[in-house]
C-alpha cells in the first residue's frame, strides 16, 4: 500500500479544498520540473530522445486513466476548452441541428456550443434538478438533436451523472456524446469505453495534480474522420519529422489534434503526477476521496444553520461539496474562509469545499471547527 503524504509537503496551517480549481502539485512533480530545468541549462536538447520517452508514457498514463482503447485515442490537448472546440468546429453542422448540454455547466461546455449558433445550430439546456436528470436528459433527444455533452460533475453543485446510462442513451438514438471529464479524471475512476462516449476531455491541474497549460482529449477511432481539422503544422502528421516530404495527410491517430511542437515542460510535470495516481490506484483515491467529502458533508449538515447543495448519495457525487451558513452572505462566507487559511471557492448557491485523497484528517477537523465557529456568529 503507497503512503502518499509525504508527497505533499505543504505549507503549515494550510488548508487546501480547492482541487475543484486548481491543485498543488505533489513533490515527485516538482522534481520532475527541477530536473528538466536543469537537463536544460546545462546540455539544451542534446537528450530530446528521452524527451520524447516520458511523453509516451504520458500518454500511456492517460490511456490507462482513460480505459482507452489505445493511445492513438489520446491527443495532449493546452485546456478542456481547446478539446471542447475540436468537436464544436470540426463537425459537419446543418442549420435545425441540435446540441443537448445542462443548466449547471461551466462556461466551458456551454459557450463553445452557444458560439454555433451562426451556423444555425440550436443549443438545448435541459434543468438537472428533477430528481432523473438523465432521464430528462435523454427525453430531450429529438429528430434533430446531433450531439449531447455534458460534464460527468458538475463544478458548482458537484452533481455526478450516470455516464453508462447516458451512453447507452445516446447510442440507441444515434447521437454522439461528449464528456467534459474535468472534476471526475483523477477523482474517480472514469472509463472510457463504459461509458460508450465519442468525445472526452479534461485539464491536468485540477484532481490530475498537474500543471496548467495541459490536458488530454479522447477521441474515438470511429469518429475521428468526421472532426474537420482546422489547425495544421508539423507535428499534427502522419510522418510526422520527415521535414523533406512534399506530399502530407494528417496523423491517423488523434495527434492530428497536435498541429505544433509539445508542451514538453508540462508532460514531465503531469507524467510525474499521474505516476502518483497510479502508485495509490484510482480505485483506492476515490474511496479516500469519498470518506473526505462524507466527514465533511456530515459535520456540516450538524451546524445550526447550515444548507448542503450538494448530493447527500455518495454515488451522485465525486470530489465537490457545496454548502451555505444561514446570517452569512456567501462571498462574506468566503473571504473569511480564506483569511483563515481555508483554500475553497464561492460557486453557484453556497461555498465549494472540493479535498482531494491525500487531503489530512487535521485539515478536515480544522475546517470544520472553524466553520462551527461561524455558524454560531
Amino acid at each position: 500500500m503507497y503512503v502518499f503524504h509525504d508527497e505533499f509537503p505543504q505549507e503549515e496551517g494550510l488548508r487546501y479544498l480547492n482541487h475543484a480549481a486548481v491543485a498543488p502539485w505533489p513533490k515527485r512533480s516538482a522534481e520532475a520540473v527541477r530536473r528538466f530545468s536543469e537537463a536544460n541549462v546545462a546540455h539544451g536538447a542534446r537528450d530530446y530522445s528521452d524527451w520524447l520517452k516520458v511523453e509516451r508514457s504520458l500518454r500511456e498514463r492517460l490511456a490507462r486513466l482513460m480505459n482507452a482503447p489505445s493511445t492513438g485515442d489520446i491527443a495532449l490537448v493546452k485546456n478542456t476548452s481547446e478539446a471542447l472546440s475540436f468537436v464544436a468546429f470540426g463537425l459537419d453542422w446543418r442549420a435545425g441541428d441540435q446540441v443537448i448540454i445542462s443548466d449547471e455547466e461551466f462556461p466551458s461546455n456551454r459557450i463553445v456550443w452557444l458560439a454555433l449558433a451562426s451556423r444555425g445550430v440550436e443549443v438545448i439546456e435541459v434543468g438537472l434538478s428533477g430528481g432523473d436528470p438523465e432521464g430528462a436528459l435523454l427525453a430531450a433527444i429529438g429528430p434533430r438533436t446531433r450531439l449531447l455533452s455534458v460534464s460527468a460533475v458538475q463544478f458548482a453543485s458537484g452533481l455526478r451523472l450516470d455516464l453508462p446510462r447516458l451512453g447507452q442513451g445516446c447510442r440507441q438514438h444515434g447521437v454522439l456524446f461528449c464528456i467534459d471529464a474535468i472534476q471526475q479524471l483523477g477523482a474517480l475512476p472514469f472509463d472510457v469505453q463504459a461509458y460508450d462516449c465519442d468525445f472526452a476531455m479534461a485539464d491536468g491541474h485540477k484532481w490530475m495534480l498537474g500543471p496548467e497549460g495541459l490536458g488530454v482529449f479522447y477521441c474515438r477511432t470511429a469518429v475521428r474522420d468526421r472532426l474537420q481539422l482546422h489547425e495544421y503544422g508539423w507535428h499534427m502528421l502522419e510522418h510526422a519529422g520527415d521535414y523533406t516530404r512534399q506530399d502530407w495527410q494528417p496523423a491517423r491517430s488523434a495527434q492530428r489534434f497536435e498541429c505544433g511542437s509539445p508542451n514538453m515542460l508540462g508532460a514531465f510535470a503531469l507524467d510525474a503526477s499521474l505516476s502518483l495516481l497510479e502508485a495509490v490506484g484510482m480505485q483506492r483515491v476515490g474511496e479516500c476521496l469519498e470518506q473526505r467529502v462524507q466527514q465533511l458533508s456530515e459535520g456540516i449538515a450538524r451546524l445550526p444553520g447550515a444548507t448542503l447543495h450538494s448530493p447527500l448519495v455518495a454515488q451522485r457525487r465525486a470530489g465537490i461539496l457545496n454548502f451555505s451558513l444561514a446570517g452569512w452572505d456567501n462571498a462574506a462566507l468566503y473571504q473569511r474562509l480564506r483569511e483563515d487559511q481555508v483554500i475553497c471557492a464561492q460557486r453557484g448557491l453556497g461555498v465549494r469545499l472540493s479535498p482531494h485523497f491525500y487531503t489530512s484528517q487535521r485539515v478536515i477537523e480544522e475546517t470544520l471547527n472553524l466553520l462551527a465557529q461561524l455558524a454560531k456568529g
